[in-house]
């Protein structure tokens, strides 16, 4: 009979993507005796401070959490190896100082949301349905010195349906990450874990952080990767477009939901055509049909509940 290792764990998340992983953990009875999560930040419009979503579920469980605001810290480190962790798993996290990752005997591994070495970086279910990707998956590998570049434990493809928006992807690659957390420290616990180096050789596609810049749609491109671009970010951080309705003034707005319709025309990229419940934008084999938008100052609303209130010129265009 093959004896179990006795663990000890300290996870290590901020988001709600890692609350799940926690949760799983806890649900099958392993020891986490400790919770690293970021500190409690300002939020809304009176700045009071708000806990992460993994520290609001620890809270809730009665774990022992800790809110370091340098990694290196010794005060912090000394605590850490206070808690006599021989296994650290890692989701949604910053990344660690070899003081932290080396730490424990059983090693410290990281779920990340892509099938590695694809999509490494702070983004990876975002990029994978702008790029039109239709498989991506979740894979547990040991942290190393460089970012997502550790020794691979396990992996698990997942396909991504061809209308498939970034939340709703987030939240089926959030509950299957959790099940191969699980699977993971059952290999560590039993000590049969067979890890694979990552390929270095092959063209790798990055996921890159997002930003203002990388979310601005750009209409000269073609329908397909405008259609992928706006589900990718849709519902965050939401892809957007400068309005011009004819008055050369240039505001921003946020587009959310939209189908695509593809067609012949001769309008040039970025003309709206509008009616009294709809909203196409042109652009290169065909139309954006517009569901969901928000305007500056305006709370996000359907385009029927807008066009009731606003007109657009019959020169508007987004660019």
């Amino acid at each position: 009979m093959t004896t179990k290792r006795d663990l000890r764990i300290v996870f290590m998340g901020t988001p709600d993507f890692a609350v799940e992983s926690l949760k799983a953990l806890l649900d099958n009875h392993y020891n986490v005796v400790g919770v690293i999560t970021a500190p409690d930040r300002p939020a809304g419009r009176g700045q009071k401070l708000r806990s992460s979503a993994v520290k609001s579920f620890a809270q809730t469980r009665g774990l022992t959490i800790l809110q370091p605001t340098n990694l290196k810290d010794e005060s912090f480190l000394d605590t850490l190896k206070g808690l006599n962790a021989n296994l650290q798993v890692v989701v949604a996290f910053r990344m660690l100082p070899k003081a932290v990752w080396q730490m424990p005997a059983y090693g410290t591994f990281n779920l990340h949301a892509s099938l590695l070495p694809q999509y490494r970086g702070a983004a990876p279910i975002h990029w994978a349905i702008i790029n039109g990707e239709t498989t991506t998956g979740v894979t547990t590998f040991f942290i190393d010195e460089k970012i997502d570049t550790g020794a691979i434990i396990a992996q698990e493809k997942i396909s991504i349906d061809a209308d498939e928006n970034v939340g709703q992807l987030h939240d089926r690659m959030m509950t299957e990450g959790a099940k191969l957390v699980v699977e993971t420290v059952r290999l560590i616990e039993a000590d049969t874990v067979s890890t694979k180096k990552q390929l270095q050789t092959e063209q790798l596609k990055a996921a890159p952080k997002l930003n203002s810049d990388n979310c601005k749609i750009d209409w000269s491109l073609s329908i397909t990767d405008i259609y992928n671009k706006i589900r990718g970010l849709n519902p965050f951080p939401t892809a957007w477009c400068y309005l011009n309705n004819g008055d050369n003034q240039n505001t921003k707005v946020k587009l959310f939901e939209v189908k695509k319709e593809h067609a012949e025309h001769d309008y040039a990229p970025g003309t709206l055509i509008s009616s009294k419940s709809s909203l196409k934008v042109a652009c290169h084999g065909g139309f954006i049909d517009i569901l969901t938008i928000q305007l500056p100052g305006k709370r996000k609303m359907d385009i029927k509940s807008l066009l009731n209130g606003f007109e657009f010129s019959e020169n508007a265009i987004f660019l």
